[in-house]
């Protein structure tokens, strides 16, 4: 999951969970909102922690 996937589910859910008032038979559109901005933040984590360890296994090692 990228950045930009993340950021989008953790908007997409803002909408579901705050601005949508209408109602679907069998779904909770506010839990489902409440689920993808959850997604979106683990997300986002997960990606930056996987940057930061890209980042420090490129980093030249000083000489010895």
């Amino acid at each position: 999951m990228s950045i930009g996937v993340g950021l989008f589910l953790i908007a997409v859910g803002a909408i579901l969970r705050f601005a949508v008032t209408a109602s679907v038979a069998g779904i909770d559109l506010q839990t489902v909102g409440v689920i993808l901005m959850v997604i979106g933040v683990a997300g986002l984590v997960i990606t930056f922690v996987l940057m930061g360890q890209r980042r420090r296994a490129r980093a030249p090692r000083p000489p010895v």
